[in-house]
């Protein structure tokens, strides 16, 4: 577990009212296991920040695609703040490290919990917002959005290619494609696999990435090229 001191000078946060960001760093479970009458849990906190980080996305998408519209950037939004991506955005700023929870909580990995992560985060953009306005929130959140976003457009691109090749194999073979992982290297921190694709007994394309899924999709990627290279 970090300080708070030193997890504000990693997110590069100096809050005024520290009680703010005491409070979005409680985990529910602290104040249950605590008679300590000064504890709030972070709940309400994660109400407002849900509702700020939201509006920022908005705000963010509607200026970076000015063509597109409320239908997709409804689907873009919902994939940018959905809760596995914010407890992403919570792990960049090590928030699992500076929560106080209880020590069955901590115990049972809820210092990692994508929940956990999430709902502290929201709680951290609700108390900043309190703490220093809405300029502040967006100086602190837009870069991180933004990186977000692009990693979220690239996984959408990468599953648009993997049901385009499954819809191209089952119509010209009538065969679903089949991914098999063929090398797995690097340590657990760095991971790299390499995925091959087969559409029957026949390897089409061959793709690597951090994770199964990322390879595998790159894996599709690469059958679709090599057939449209084949087609031309």
């Amino acid at each position: 577990m970090i300080t708070r001191q030193r997890f504000q000078d990693y997110n590069q946060l100096a809050f005024n009212d520290e009680r703010l960001l005491q409070q979005a760093l409680t985990h529910r479970s602290y104040v249950n296991e605590h008679d300590d009458p000064e504890a709030v849990d972070n709940e309400r906190l994660e109400f407002l920040g849900d509702a700020v980080v939201d509006f920022i996305a908005g705000e963010m998408l509607y200026h970076r695609f000015p063509d597109v519209d409320e239908g997709d950037l409804t689907r873009l939004r919902s994939a940018l703040v959905r809760t596995e991506s914010l407890a992403r955005l919570a792990e960049d700023c090590r928030v699992g490290e500076a929560l106080r929870m209880g020590k069955g909580e901590e115990q049972g990995g809820g210092r990692t919990r994508v929940n956990n992560l999430c709902g502290a985060f929201e709680a951290l953009i609700g108390a900043l917002y309190l703490d220093q306005g809405i300029e502040r929130v967006r100086e602190f959140l837009m870069p991180r959005l933004e990186e977000r976003l692009e990693q979220v457009i690239q996984e959408q691109l990468d599953k648009d290619a993997r049901s385009l090749l499954q819809e191209y194999s089952q119509a010209e073979y009538n065969l679903t494609p089949q991914y098999r992982t063929v090398s797995m290297t690097g340590p657990d921190h760095e991971r790299e696999f390499t995925v091959e694709v087969l559409i029957g007994e026949r390897v089409v394309g061959s793709g690597t990435g951090r994770s199964k899924q990322a390879a595998s999709q790159s894996a599709a990627h690469d059958a679709l090229r090599r057939q449209g290279d084949q087609e031309e």
